[in-house]
């Protein structure tokens, strides 16, 4: 699978700092990354519709660390995915009438294009499960080896009691997990099973549905062994983060460390869990099951500027939950435009405070609203007519797309 064309990245002068990062799991901030070698797996997209604004939020998010690591001179493996078979796609194209290839193709070049629109540097690795399937079914296997699974009625199951530390992403009691299980995609009270969080590693084939051969049967993945298959291809173990949005540290965080770790003998799976809050809209969050969607390909068809998206979604922190809303786009525009009119000046203040203190902001566990006002500050000096630096725009410019994105 491709991904999609890379933005050109300004040469920052001198050397930015690592970020430190909130891990989920410690329930603090430590470094994003510690050595040299930054790597990075954040869980992509089911194609069956649409890129909305908190997929959007998401991968921004984790685009901001990116550059913070490569501006900090680290050599950044990121590793992105595409669930491009799974029951929410099969149920949509059964709806629609289409293919269910045919769909996620679609659905994934259009999330390409939002991204493109959006600056967000492409992964290292940008890969769908159904080019993956060999290692998904090699993964499986060598569970089954290690004696970690059992067969329920020709499906197979991960016992999540044999990880000796399960819980210690999500860090929940047991009666909030068996909840969590049944609201996103798990199955607690099937009958038969050991526990009622065993989650489920392939699915026997049933009519009609798409199926692959595998030494324990015809079927298809289930979701968590995925991701598990595909990061310790490209990552290995023990890689800095894994990333996603808020409503997959548990079951999926949860059940894909446990996998790994059974998988490989070896832990941790990643060394933090770095979690985009939930965006919202009229007072729910903003998901497919509900509908309550906004989408940014509709929103830059109807001519809104791709930065002032990014901007509205730099606006808030990235590990907050928040509203979209009319007015905050409103604000972002009014925010580029006096940006942009700023650095078409042919004097302003000195940039140096503002390559540093965005860096500082970043490096704060990515705090874009603080990066926001740095800028703010040294747009509202400069169209007052302070200054007279005639090379303090092209720096401000440089550090505003290098660092978060934005083309002014």
């Amino acid at each position: 699978m491709k991904a999609w064309a890379a933005p050109e990245v300004p040469r920052l002068h001198g050397t930015g700092q690592i970020p430190m990062i909130y891990d989920h799991s410690r329930g603090e901030r430590r470094p994003s990354a510690t050595g040299r070698q930054a790597r990075m797996y954040v869980c992509g997209i089911t194609p069956y519709d649409a890129t909305h604004l908190g997929h959007a939020a998401t991968y921004i998010a984790f685009d901001l660390l990116g550059r913070a690591w490569r501006d900090a001179g680290l050599d950044v493996t990121y590793v992105q995915n595409v669930t491009d078979i799974d029951d929410p796609l099969l149920e949509r194209a059964e709806r629609d009438g289409e293919h269910w290839q045919e769909l996620a193709q679609r659905e994934t070049e259009l999330f390409s294009d939002d991204m493109a629109a959006l600056r967000v540097i492409p992964p290292t690795v940008f890969v769908g499960v159904v080019e993956s399937m060999p290692l998904v079914i090699e993964a499986i296997q060598g569970l089954r080896e290690r004696g970690v699974t059992y067969e329920l009625d020709g499906d197979h199951y991960f016992a999540v009691r044999t990880a000796l530390d399960f819980g210690h992403v999500s860090r929940l009691p047991a009666d909030e997990m068996r909840e969590l299980f049944a609201e996103r995609g798990g199955d607690p009270d099937r009958v038969g099973k050991r526990d009622p969080l065993d989650c489920l590693l392939w699915r026997r084939e049933r009519p009609g549905e798409p199926a692959w051969d595998a030494p324990f049967g015809r079927g298809r993945p289930g979701w968590h062994v995925e991701c598990v298959a595909i990061a310790l291809e490209y990552l290995g173990m023990g890689f800095d983060i894994q990333g996603g949005g808020s409503d997959l540290t548990f079951p999926h965080h949860e059940m894909c460390a446990a996998e790994a770790q059974a998988l490989s003998g070896q832990r941790p799976y990643a060394q933090a869990y770095a979690y985009q809050g939930m965006v919202g809209l009229d007072g729910e969050k903003m998901s497919k099951s509900r509908g309550n969607l906004v989408f940014s390909s509709r929103l830059r068809a109807e001519g809104v500027d791709p930065m002032a998206i990014r901007l509205a979604i730099l606006a808030h922190h990235y590990r907050d939950d928040w509203e979209w809303t009319d007015d905050g786009l409103r604000a972002a525009e009014r925010r580029l435009d006096r940006w942009r009119t700023a650095v078409r000046r042919s004097h302003a203040p000195d940039a140096t405070k503002v390559l540093d203190g965005v860096r500082e902001a970043l490096a704060a566990d990515l705090d874009a609203p603080a990066a926001l006002g740095v800028v703010d500050a040294w747009v509202d000096a400069t169209l007052a007519g302070d200054g007279t630096d005639t090379g303090a725009t092209e720096t401000v410019r440089a550090t505003v797309d290098a660092l978060l994105g934005v083309q002014l």
